[in-house]
């Protein structure tokens, strides 16, 4: 049996010595990249903080502490020393672990998170709760450098500093997020990850003044001066100090035993403390530190040698976008493209290689990413945002206040819209179009394979005014690539199947599912129109009011919550017309979607040939069909 598998809960780590954390660092990471391999995941960012997460476990007594991990991909190793060794196989997969903080698996996982920069606030409010609650136990967050960018860690910061409540904020800065770091806050973490003997000089030279003999008051306030001098001397800003926190570090976070004594000195200080701790990503497997970008978010792989196992498989759906974007910016430089730090993510990475001076990473911002656009369009640039459906929900307020009330030239790329699969109900974007919809000024499309996505992306770029584009995450339909682009009409659907008995409606890829659902229903006698709507907002009024006359039963088929969602606008439709007895199904979500991939979630919420059957069935349709 090895040391891991004895590790039934934190308090488990502290009868161990030096030699025994290094053998169980081991164990730790192999089990890892075992399970990893098999399940994919986040394997890069997670063999990066085992010393990390060690040490926090060790100077600290979860579940009674508390322990916030920011963003929480990288909390793998938390949970392998709290309890979570049997299950750990099943990360990831539906109905086993999930791959962030959930609070239902286990105490010690006291706060959800997977979008990033929300821990120092929520360890403010817990801080808080505890001080008014007269507790005594410590609150600890730990952030990554690229988390650090976002601007709710800076709003955070202020106010922890301003409330001298005291906390922990561990930073652990491993110089790289998914894509590498941008702006302000990253160049000063760099100055002082490279300067790591900042504080043996501040002591040296506090230690001299004070050896000066017959200081009395003023002069002590001079040296007062002259140490807040030398620390803009030494590191320029010193902006966490200036903010009210202690600042401890730079330390290597791989030296277990240090960062557990500095942690000791953390606790020991009132007020709130930063720790910095510098750590490599994907420490200790070779081909994860060769490339950490790669094995962020990783599919399976061959174990031994880091190859990722690929099938073969048509392009995915942002693939084709990046390379259409920069088909079409080659023929237009007013095109301009914005991320927020994920261009590989969003394709964009080929855009930002190709036309580097039209190309803007602001950092994990979304607010700010689209704002920006806002701007560029009206300085007369063609900007296009692409953003993470999950994340676009970060920036609704500029995406309706900055964006459309003023009728921006923006387009809004909308990526992983729908089930993304195992990252879970962090990540799936499953609200887009119940919130996009809503909004007045906003053309909102959908498309039903990649050729399609090419020609909404030229469409969009031809609109005077907002236009947003959502698409899976998924490979394409495998379709070929019509030469030349063409412009869609805005609004107007595409019939791709007539029938007398049932329309069924759909938007993006479920549209292909619906066609081969209405082959099924014609050997059942059943005769159903397919309609690829195309375009959420605006709807396609005459054709629908046109299928509603004719078929009076409707199912509609979206990768989205069924509140607010297409479906629910069909309907505002037809009360808005005055039109009744059309009998009608939705199929959708019912709010938030557990982990799985993307076909076994279709498949369990009736996303599929057989959930369409089912619908008809409910409408009673194969059952007149065989009366008759």
């Amino acid at each position: 049996m090895g040391l891991l598998e004895k590790i039934h809960e934190p308090k488990d780590l502290r009868t161990l010595d030096s030699t025994e954390l290094k053998t169980l660092a081991q164990e730790i990471r192999q089990e890892m990249i075992d399970v990893v391999s098999r399940n994919g995941g986040h394997l890069a960012s997670n063999l990066g903080v085992v010393e990390l997460t060690l040490a926090l476990h060790r100077k600290f007594d979860s579940p009674c502490d508390k322990i916030i991990w920011d963003v929480g991909h990288q909390t793998y190793v938390h949970k392998l020393l709290t309890g979570r060794l049997d299950q750990f196989k099943t990360i990831r997969q539906c109905h086993g672990l999930s791959g962030f903080p959930k609070r239902a698996e286990s105490t010690h996982d006291c706060f959800e998170t997977g979008h990033s920069s929300t821990s120092i606030s929520a360890a403010v409010g817990f801080a808080k709760a505890r001080d008014v609650l007269r507790e005594s136990h410590h609150v600890v967050a730990v952030i990554g450098d690229g988390a650090m960018t976002g601007g709710m860690a800076f709003e955070a910061l202020n106010h922890a500093g301003h409330s001298e409540s005291s906390l922990i904020v561990v930073l652990n800065d491993n110089e790289m997020s998914i894509s590498p770091n941008v702006g302000a806050m990253s160049s000063y973490l760099n100055r002082l990850r490279t300067d790591p003997l900042y504080d043996k000089r501040k002591e040296d030279i506090e230690y001299l003044l004070k050896r000066i003999p017959g200081i009395g008051s003023k002069v002590a306030k001079v040296v007062a001066k002259a140490k807040d001098s030398l620390k803009y001397l030494l590191v320029p800003g010193l902006i966490f100090e200036e903010l009210g926190f202690t600042y401890l570090g730079p330390i290597d976070g791989h030296d277990e035993a240090l960062v557990e004594q500095v942690l000791e000195q953390a606790k020991q200080k009132k007020g709130p403390v930063l720790v910095h701790v510098v750590t490599r990503k994907g420490k200790g497997y070779k081909p994860a530190e060769a490339n950490p970008g790669v094995f962020h978010g990783v599919g399976p792989f061959d174990a031994l040698t880091g190859k990722v196992i690929k099938k073969p498989a048509p392009p995915t759906y942002t693939t084709v976008f990046g390379e259409t974007l920069c088909k079409l910016a080659k023929e237009d430089p007013k095109i301009v493209a914005i991320s927020a730090a994920m261009p590989s993510g969003t394709g964009l990475n080929v855009f930002a290689s190709e036309f580097p001076e039209r190309f803007y990473d602001v950092g994990i911002a979304e607010q700010h990413a689209v704002t920006f656009a806002a701007g560029l369009a009206f300085g007369g640039l063609k900007p296009v945002v692409a953003i993470y459906s999950t994340f676009y929900q970060r920036a609704y307020d500029q995406v309706l206040h900055d964006v459309c009330l003023q009728q921006a030239n923006v387009v809004l790329a909308i990526d992983r819209a729908g089930v993304v699969g195992d990252d879970g109900p962090t990540h799936h974007g499953v609200f887009d179009i119940s919130f996009f919809r809503i909004i007045p000024n906003l053309v909102f499309m959908a498309p039903k394979d990649e050729n399609e996505l090419r020609h909404m992306l030229y469409t969009a770029l031809q609109h005077s005014g907002p236009v947003a584009v959502r698409y899976p995450r998924s490979v394409g339909q495998g379709v070929k690539p019509d030469e030349t682009f063409k412009e869609i009409p805005i609004g107007k659907a595409e019939v791709l199947r007539d029938g007398r008995d049932v329309t069924l409606i759909a938007v993006g890829p479920l549209v292909h599912t619906c066609l081969l659902a209405a082959q099924e229903l014609r050997h059942r006698g059943v005769e159903a129109a397919v309609i690829n709507l195309r375009f959420i907002n605006p709807l396609d009024r005459e054709l629908l009011l046109h299928y509603a006359g004719l078929t009076k039963n409707f199912i509609t088929i979206e990768d989205n919550v069924l509140k607010g969602g297409m479906g629910s606008s069909i309907l505002e439709l037809l009360e808005e017309e005055g039109i009744e007895g059309v009998a009608f199904e939705r199929l959708g979500y019912p709010g938030f979607v557990e982990q799985g991939s993307i076909s076994q979630l279709h498949i369990t919420h009736g996303l599929s040939v057989q959930g369409i059957l089912q619908a008809a069935e409910r409408l009673q349709l194969i059952r007149r069909a065989a009366q008759s």
